[in-house]
């Protein structure tokens, strides 16, 4: 069963309502002493990465996830979920991060004629292939909504790019824990597969 994080800063409702939609079972997680009973994760998020650092180090999520990923569970951050499983934030300020990808998050930085935020429509390129992008073409579109972009300190971890007036990372990897900067769950049927390939990852790549 999938575990949804609930630390107050994620968009819930979507992300369970496209599992419901593949027949894949999820329950939200109000609490860390509930995780004992799931064989996934999956962290969520929208708004800033401080105050969501923040609500998961006083909830005592930061150190559970950090158990879990340790103990092999494989684990999803969406959008700002995928920007806390790095090493540093940098938005309104330093922020530390759950550390489960060395590296950190800056300012996304298009050229002039590209708007911050970043939402719309855009396609991918997968510099190195995953499990959770089996069956996913190369370039087909996804949903992104974000201000600020993740830098991984190691080219290995980054499976997908994204070019928004200038190439970012879209998603990463390492061992059992992935990510994706764009929204699985409001991007379609190709959105939907990544949520499906995810389900029945073991955690190995």
């Amino acid at each position: 069963m999938i575990g949804i994080i609930d630390y107050g800063m994620g968009n819930l409702g979507s992300v369970t309502n496209a599992l419901d939609h593949l027949g894949l079972e999820a329950e939200i997680v109000d609490s860390p002493s509930r995780l004992s009973v799931y064989d996934h994760f999956i962290l969520p998020g929208v708004g800033s990465f401080g105050i969501a650092m923040r609500s998961l180090d006083a909830s005592g999520w930061s150190d559970a996830l950090r158990n879990k990923v340790a103990d092999g569970i494989p684990f999803l951050g969406i959008c700002l979920g995928m920007q806390l499983i790095f090493d540093i934030g940098e938005e309104y300020g330093t922020t530390a991060g759950l550390g489960l990808i060395p590296g950190r998050v800056v300012p996304l930085n298009p050229s002039p004629s590209f708007r911050v935020p970043h939402v719309g429509w855009n396609g991918l390129s997968y510099p190195g292939r995953h499990p959770i992008f089996q069956g996913v073409k190369e370039h087909i579109d996804f949903y992104f909504v974000h201000s600020y972009q993740c830098v991984p300190a190691l080219d290995e971890n980054v499976l997908a790019r994204c070019d928004y007036g200038g190439e970012f990372v879209a998603a990463v990897g390492k061992a059992n824990v992935v990510g994706v900067q764009f929204h699985p769950e409001k991007s379609q049927d190709m959105g939907l597969k990544i949520l499906e390939n995810f389900a029945e990852w073991d955690g190995t790549c």
